[in-house]
Formats: C-alpha cells, structure tokens, sequence
C-alpha cells in the first residue's frame, strides 16, 4: 500500500519514530475503517508553462466550437422582422458585447471555473462537491473513512465559518432543500442532454443555409445526411480526431477575424460607438416590449459558454483562461463588430448576414470551414452529453446503460451507443420539423439560460457552504449575474409557443426517468439497511451443518456498504452451499471524480473468522472506470490478502497493548509491493488502551500468529486458482400493498419498465456470463 495515512487528528497528534514512520491517533470508526483513507497522493506537480500553453491550444478545438460559430446566426435570431431601426445594430451589437464580457468571461472564465471537482467541472461536479462538504445526498450511504480519501477536500478555518455553517445546517435538515437541490441537478443535467441534441441541428443547419441558392428544402437534407454521418462517426471516439479540432476551429478564429476587421474598416468603423453602454438604454427605450423579446437572440452569442467549466477535466483552470481571453472572445467580438458594420449599409441582409458579409473571393473556403467547426461544435456537445450521462449513472441517476471508453488519455471521453441513437433521432426530427434557424433558436436559447441559472444557484452554495464568502460578496454575485440570467430567461420563455416548449419536454422526459430511477434506487437502498442480517443471524446461518462449501471464491454483489444484505439468507435456504471464500462485494460510488486505486478497496472480516468471509467496498469516483473482470479479480484479492496481513498485525498489536485506533506505519512484504506496484509503506488502525508506552514497529514476519495469517493468505490465493463465481442479487422491487396509487405505479410500472429495456447489472459491470448466478427475490418497498 502507500505512504502513512491520516486519521481523525485529536489532542494526541502525530509522533514520528525512530524510521520517521507516522503514529497519528485517531477516533474509532463503526464501519469499515481498518485501512481506509490512508494515503495523501493529492500531490499535483506544478504544470510548466509549455504544457499549459498545449493545453491551451488543444481546448479550442474542443471546448469553442460552438460559442466560436454563433456569429452564423445571432443577427439572423435577434432581428427575425427585420432592422426597423439603424441605432437598433449598435444597441443589439452593445447588448453582444457586454453579454460576452460579463457572463462567459467574468462569471465562467474567472469565477466558475474556480468551483471544480478535483479538477472537473459540470453540473454533477457542482452537486458532488456540496455532497461532500453538506449531507445533502439523497442514499444514506456515507461512511467516515471516505473523507479520509487524498480527493476528499476538507474543510478549511474561515471568519465566516458561521455563516457557513448555519447554510449547512438549513441543507442537512431540511428534505424540501435536499429535493430541491437534486432537482436542480437533474435539471441542470437534462438542459446540457438536450444541448447534445440542439447543437447539432442548430449548427449544421446555419453552415449549410450558405447554399442559398438551392434551397430551404436542399439545406435541411443536406443538414440531415451531415448528421446521420456525424452521429455515426461517434464510435470512433473524439480522441481519434482531436488533434485535427483545434487546427480547424483556430483557422474558423482566424478567418472570422479578418472578415471582421475587413467590414469593420471598409463600412462603418463608427460601429465601435457600440462599447458605450448608453446605446442598451436607448435601444429597450425605443423598442420597448419588441427590445426585451430580441434578447431571446442576443443570448445565442454566448452558445456553448457552459461547456468551458462542463470540459474542465480535460484541460486546467489556467489553460481556458488563456485560450479565451487571447484568442477566443476576441475573434468573436470581432465578428459580430464587423457583422455590424456591415449592416449599416445593407440592413436588408440580416437574415443572412455571415454568408452575406464574406467577401467574395473567400466565400467557398469559409464555407468549407463553417461546415467543418459546425461539425466539430455538435462534437463536442454529444461527448459532452455522454460524459454527463456517464457521470450520472456512478451516481445512481440514471437507468443502466453501455458506456464505451473511447480514449485512452481522457477517462471523460466516453460513448453511449443507446444514447447515441436517441439524439440522432431527436435531432434529425428537429431538423425536418422546425427547418429554419429561427425557431429551433427559440429552443436553443431556453436550454442555454437554463444552465447558467442552475450554474449561478449551485455556485451561491459552493460560496456560502465551501468556499465561506463573505455575504455581500454573495450579494454582489447574485446581482450581477443571476439578475442578468433571469432577465434572459423572461424574455426566451416568452418563446415557449415558438419552439421554446422542445428543450422543456426533452428534459422533462429526461427528469422523470432520472428521478424515478433515483427514488427506486434509494427505496431499494433503504430496504436493504433497514433488514440487513445480524450478526447473531449470520452465525447461525453459517454454522449450519447442512451448509456445504465449494471450491473457489464467491463474490456476493450488493449495494449495502454496511451489513450482510437479505438476499444471502435467501441464497442459503434455496441453496444450502457457499465458496470456501465468500466476499461480499458492493460498488459505491463516491461524490469525487476520482478514486486513486491504493484506496479503492476497504476490507472487514465477517465473524465467526474460521469461515473465511468477508466485506469488501469498491469505491469510485464519477469519473472512474470499471476494470475488466480478470483485472477487477486480480486487484481484489491481492487487497484481500494484503488486509489479512494488517489484521494480523492488528490483532498483535491488541495483544502487546498498543493504544485506540492508532495509525502506525509497517512494511509491506517486497513481493506484494512488487505485485500491486505501488509504495512501500502501509498503515492500519490499532486499537487503543490508556497506556501509552509500548514498542512500535515488530514485524508481521516475526509474530507468533505469522504462521496462521500466511496460511489464510494462501488458502484465499488457492481458492481463486480454483474460480471465481459472481452471484448478483436480481431483486424486483414492487410497491407495498398499503402504498399510495402514484407509488404503485412509478415503482411497479414505471421503473419495472425502465429496468426491463434497459441493460441489466452483469452487463453493465462485465461479469462474465460463464461464471454468473442470479439470485432472485423481491422486495416491498
């Protein structure tokens, strides 16, 4: 295992002794704590300044695709009617300026970005991260050793600590607050789902309008024929293609912005009036109702701004900074500049002012490109989707599906074929249906304001309960941003009739299916806790003399972290044999995106000890991914036998009267270090006695029970020569008889739905089919 670990720090502190190993007390945990949380490779190295610049680049191609081709149709969306006004160009051009300086640039660039998971950012980043620092989630499943994780942030001293602390305690005891905050989540998580559909139509649909002499009818087949090929091309994965990305977005920078400095200079340079605020005032002045309907335009300019904190894992805080500040949010001011002043002499061009802008001779060429960034911004907003989706089933939100890893680099880059299929579908349909930018901009807008809110409402939490700001920087926040949004919002629900209904179905349909899944999931959960077998019970089940043992090991899977689930004494009356090893194994997933593989597993024997089971919790982040079978066997056991050698120890130290729950570093045998490939120091709990002089560091080699631990290592070792067996619980969850008629059909019905048609648990974990055995039994919920 890894360097000491960490305990609960009390008055004893730390020692060192004399090989400088740590002895740190700790207070005792009930529940699998004896080797959990025990190492602090937190340790980021400091990234030089050549790969912050890479980083840099790689993100335009990824992340600004979309924001990077919204001049193609802002102007088009604002002014449907056409320009009544010529000052009306410098209002709504003033209104783009400032829209891109305050929201994507101050709020996202320079704020946001700062409220990341471990280095990843998203709605469900956002969510995990008041998980850990509140108990807001909505399974009962926490344990003490998880905030021993090295990815486990903790809590640091502020002078508003108070302040912090009675917004946590509002969060832990109120279940209105707690509801309201998931609901949000999956809110949030279903706007960004349907950007993976909108984005598509939406950019591929502006690109190919440039062909206008063939056609509305000729655009939207030629849009469709692009995305069926650019739905199908997702199995490839992006990490085959990324390196193409950034060249081509930056060229799409690149021409945008000599085409805007070329209109700018050769129409009306007077256009930079638009930098003077006044020019807002008097445009909502003169246009009155028809100004505030307009922004539900305006807000297309900063498409895509979401997806710089969703892509965050990829890439580094300072590396987006960089890339928009230079490159990105310059080259786009530019072109809605250029745009502008192009509009002053032809105001009847509106409806097609990007194509009609361009000059000649690079009309082709920028269609060429147009096309291609559109491509690549549907791209990344479909890998966004996925990874989202991916993020929200670790979660238990989401109904089981296949997740594909398509990159080796990128553990967020994933493929869904299911999901895949069901946004190719919806965004051809809206793409035949709506046909024209206009409206499907309608939908496009009210999914793009929605996540900024809930961005904007989760951040105000991470400031009062994580970050502990001061309230009137809060204040400050809410004014400046959230006001803004909401005005956004007002005027693209205006909408809703003209499109602005498309997002808000989609994520209905999403919401319902992620909540019921969820509420199932955690009645299931409760089920389980609440007739978990006793420990009496289990001594006499397995004392049993009619219970016969099998070669191999067995691996019981539940979702119970503490306790035997009710399904093993089920499995014993139907049965009546067990593994000569039998592990009772449940993934959990934790609210981090990562769990370093030296604190994965977290062992507990299960008494009586002569019988060789045990307890064992699998702990992942959101963004980790599930071993291969063979590879998840290996790790297991070689964990399972390191465990063994710490009780050992553990039990020594009992005897020679080492103190309560004291961390004390030991040597891991070379071979095992060797084989797991790790560092070579370990720890383990040690339970306390009021003495405190004793002698620390006796070898397991040397102990008198030495033989017997080596002899139950052995015997786990043997029996996984001999096979490993998996028996999952195929529980059906059915609602009580007294239980009201809306829960008899969401649990009954609805979820009953869900879980025949999508995959079922051994497919998702990958559990060979060979060495499979189902365990059926129903629950009552």
């Amino acid at each position: 295992m890894a360097k000491a670990g960490r305990g609960h720090d009390n008055a004893n502190g730390a020692q060192e002794n004399q090989e400088g190993k740590k002895i740190r007390s700790t207070s005792r945990m009930d529940s699998l704590n004896l080797e959990a949380g025990m190492y602090s490779s937190n340790q980021t190295s400091k990234e030089s300044w050549m790969r912050t610049m890479s980083l840099a680049f790689q993100s335009i191609g990824i992340i600004y695709g979309d924001i990077g081709t919204s001049p193609l149709y802002v102007y088009s969306s604002t002014f449907p009617n056409g320009i009544q006004h010529k000052d009306d160009i410098l209002g709504v051009l003033s209104l783009i300026i400032y829209t891109i300086i305050l929201l994507p640039m101050l709020k996202y660039v320079f704020i946001v970005l700062w409220a990341n998971d471990n280095g990843d950012g998203g709605t469900f980043a956002l969510y995990s991260k008041l998980c850990r620092h509140a108990k807001v989630s909505m399974i009962p499943n926490q344990q003490p050793e998880d905030r021993e994780l090295s990815n486990y942030n903790t809590d640091e001293p502020s002078k508003n600590s108070k302040q912090a602390e009675k917004v946590k305690g509002w969060l832990e005891h109120s279940r209105i607050a707690q509801h309201l905050l998931f609901f949000i989540t999956i809110l949030g998580t279903s706007m960004v789902i349907g950007d993976g559909i909108l984005t598509p139509s939406m950019s591929v649909l502006s690109a190919v309008g440039g062909i206008t002499q063939l056609g509305v009818d000729a655009d939207v087949w030629i849009s469709v024929v692009i995305l069926i090929f650019l739905f199908m091309f997702q199995r490839c994965g992006t990490d085959k293609v990324g390196f193409t990305f950034a060249p081509i977005i930056s060229i799409w920078f690149l021409f945008i912005t000599v085409i805007g400095l070329y209109n700018l200079f050769k129409y009306d340079i007077g256009v930079l009036r638009a930098f003077y605020p006044k020019y807002i005032f008097d445009y909502f002045i003169r246009n009155g109702k028809d100004g505030w309907i307009s922004l539900g335009g305006v807000i297309l300019c900063i498409t895509g701004t979401e997806a710089m904190f969703a892509d965050l894992g990829h890439f580094n805080v300072r590396a987006i900074q960089i890339s928009f500040s230079t490159m990105v949010a310059p080259s786009v001011l530019l072109a809605y500049i250029g745009q502008a002043a192009y509009l002053t002499k032809y105001p009847g061009d509106v409806s097609s002012t990007f194509y009609k802008s361009i000059p000649g001779h690079l009309y082709w060429p920028m269609f060429v490109v147009a096309v291609a960034a559109a491509v690549i911004a549907s791209q990344a907003m479909i890998s966004g989707a996925f990874a989202i989706i991916s993020q929200s089933l670790r979660l238990g939100c989401f109904p089981r599906v296949k997740v594909i890893h398509t990159s080796t680099k990128y553990a967020g880059q994933v493929y869904i074929p299911e999901v895949n299929y069901v946004l190719m579908i919806a965004s051809v349909i809206i793409t035949i249906v709506f046909r024209t930018t206009v409206q499907i901009g309608n939908a496009y807008g009210i999914a793009v304001v929605f996540v900024m809110v809930i961005t904007t409402t989760m951040l105000t939490l991470i400031m009062l309960v994580v970050w502990k700001t001061s309230i009137w920087k809060v204040v400050l926040f809410i004014i400046a941003f959230g006001l803004i949004e909401l005005i956004y919002l007002s005027s693209v629900l205006y909408k809703f009739k003209q499109g602005g209904w498309v997002p808000l179905l989609f994520s209905f349909v999403l919401m319902s299916t992620m909540a019921i899944w969820h509420y199932v999931h955690r009645q299931r959960y409760r089920y389980e806790l609440e007739n978990k077998v006793s420990a009496d019970v289990m001594k006499q089940l397995v004392k049993n003399p009619d219970l016969n043992r099998v070669p191999g090991i067995g691996l019981l899977y539940s979702e119970l972290v503490q306790g035997i689930p009710p399904v093993f004494p089920h499995l014993i009356k139907n049965i009546e044999s067990i593994h000569s090893v039998l592990v009772f194994v449940s993934i959990k997933a934790l609210p981090i995106t990562r769990v370093a593989l030296q604190e994965r597993y977290v062992f507990r024997r299960v008494d009586p000890k002569d019988h060789r089971m045990y307890r064992c919790v699998v702990r992942y982040g959101y963004k980790d991914i599930n071993e291969e079978p063979a590879e998840f066997e290996r790790q297991l056991v070689q964990h399972l036998i390191e465990y063994i050698r710490q009780d050992q120890f553990r039990n020594e130290g009992v005897s020679n009267g080492v103190g309560d729950a004291e961390v004390v570093g030991i040597q891991d045998s070379a071979s095992l270090a060797t084989d797991i490939g790790r560092a070579r120091g370990s720890a383990v709990y040690i339970e306390e006695s009021l003495e405190q002089n004793y002698t620390v560091g006796v070898p397991v080699e040397q102990s008198a029970g030495f033989e017997e631990c080596e002899a139950e290592a052995r015997y786990v070792q043997n029996a996984m020569e001999k096979g490993v067996v998996y028996l999952l619980g195929e529980t059906q969850v059915v609602a009580k008889q007294d239980s009201s008629f809306a829960k008899k059909i969401i649990v009954n019905y609805a979820y009953d739905f869900l879980r025949r048609n999508f995959r079922q648990g051994e497919e998702v974990l990958a559990i060979p089919r060979g060495r499979l055995l189902r365990i059926g039994m129903t629950y009552e919920v």
